[in-house]
């Protein structure tokens, strides 16, 4: 009897992953999928979301805390907000009002953004694991375990002391986020393979090795998956086979290795490949061949926010010039230049008629998409009280009391410091005209 029982829940297990697999890809051919429910809106990533966000904000809708800093981006689908949060744990809340629906233990921070197809939410966490949950429970369907997470390390990075050191990268902040195809969910990880991983049972379909650490996303067009590493190669792999069709070559920087590695994620649109690079430049590829189009620089600045593109423009934010970019989509001539008072890790979302983009000083800010300028910020009360003076009365980095030593531990203290500042690395999502976004306080926000 037992063994009948046995065989016959087998079947239905196995039932039930093909019914998983068949909405899925249903889901993704109406083009259900799409809207809101992965990182930068839909599988090209290129950041652009159905509704009309605010043009003036008015309030706090609603805020949510975790017991971590929030690097991971928010998605939604029916009703419902998933995130991750690096106290280890997923959370999804209801859109309406914040309230907690359920949350899900990993083993580790999870600074991944969700992606949710045929009602599961998929994710990556620190402990070197891959999750398939429930949408509407959050228990766990499946998960896989990778050869496990690591940041991007070497000696000497960024020119820290000693320079024979081995130092992990303090700013390599985000896992990859996951893109779904068809029946296969794709990712980086920190053991530098990229993974295809079946929809419905996890099982493994194939892995592609690249030279180092894979954080940056994977976008998907056409069946093709693009995605870079911290090798300094951007890649194209057959989605159905892991078979390399092109690879790129980014700069390379082998004394202090800080202009190295693709930790920005692509936007794939009409025939056409753009990332940033922290060589700091965006390049522009032609998805068929990876020949490049043309490429931007910034002056020495890395692009970790990831391009979204529109009505013909580029639009990025970077690093240390602390510079909001609009380009000529076929020419990358610069068509808009704003400056900004800090860093921005954050992706553009491009919502109506206004950008919306995170900046490390625990500003985000609302521009005009057509002119760049700023119509509203909101900012953080973390960065408001400015505990340790981090930042100046502008709202700058105190670069000169942070990074007073480049010796041992004191440039990992002062990114910490600048991270904890209630920061936004998280990229904006933006739904029925409410902007939610995660910072570095802990805290979900739901704005309008």
């Amino acid at each position: 009897m037992k063994t009948a029982i046995s065989s016959a829940r087998s079947w239905q297990s196995k039932i039930a992953m093909a019914v998983v697999a068949c909405i899925s890809a249903a889901a993704l051919a109406a083009g259900i999928a799409s809207a809101q429910t992965m990182f930068r809106g839909s599988v090209d990533h290129a950041g652009i979301y159905r509704d009309t966000g605010p043009r003036a904000f008015h309030r706090i809708k609603w805020k949510f805390p975790t017991g971590d800093r929030i690097v991971s981006s928010p998605v939604y689908a029916d009703g419902v907000i998933y995130f991750g949060s690096d106290d280890g744990n997923v959370y999804a809340v209801a859109a309406a009002d914040g309230r907690q629906l359920w949350k899900h233990r990993t083993g580790g921070p999870v600074p991944a953004t969700p992606a949710v197809a045929g009602g599961v939410v998929y994710v990556g966490s620190y402990d070197g694991k891959f999750y398939a949950l429930d949408a509407r429970t959050g228990a766990l369907r499946w998960k896989f375990a990778t050869a496990g997470e690591r940041r991007f390390e070497a000696k000497g990075l960024h020119g820290m002391q000693p320079k024979t050191q081995t130092i992990a990268d303090p700013f390599d902040v985000f896992l990859s986020s996951p893109v779904i195809g068809g029946d296969a969910v794709y990712f980086g990880s920190g053991d530098g393979f990229v993974y295809a991983l079946d929809v419905a049972s996890g099982d493994l379909k194939w892995k592609f090795r690249t030279g180092d650490v894979v954080h940056a996303s994977p976008a998907y067009a056409d069946g093709v998956v693009f995605v870079g590493s911290w090798d300094s190669y951007f890649y194209a792999l057959d989605a159905r086979t892991g078979a390399e069709k092109w690879r790129f070559h980014g700069g390379e920087d082998p004394d202090i290795h800080n202009q190295v590695g693709f930790q920005s994620s692509p936007a794939v649109v009409d025939g056409v490949v753009y990332t940033g690079c922290r060589d700091s430049n965006v390049y522009a590829l032609d998805a068929a061949t990876g020949r490049e189009i043309w490429r931007f620089n910034n002056g020495g600045s890395w692009v970790i926010s990831s391009p979204a593109v529109v009505q013909g423009k580029v639009i990025f934010g970077t690093s240390d010039s602390s510079l909001y970019h609009v380009l000529d989509a076929a020419t990358g001539k610069s068509l808009i230049e704003r400056k900004t008072k800090a860093f921005m890790f954050s992706s553009p979302a491009v919502a109506g008629n206004i950008v919306y983009i995170g900046v490390l000083n625990g500003t985000l800010e609302a521009r005009d998409l057509m002119s760049g300028d700023l119509v509203w910020e909101f900012q953080t009360e973390t960065s408001r009280r400015n505990k340790g003076w981090v930042l100046t009365g502008e709202r700058r980095f105190n670069t000169a009391l942070l990074y007073a030593s480049n010796w041992r531990e004191g440039p990992i203290v002062a990114a910490d410091r600048q991270f904890a500042i209630g920061a936004f690395f998280s990229s904006p999502l933006v739904v029925d005209g409410v902007v939610f976004v995660g910072a570095t306080d802990g805290t979900l926000y739901a704005l309008e």
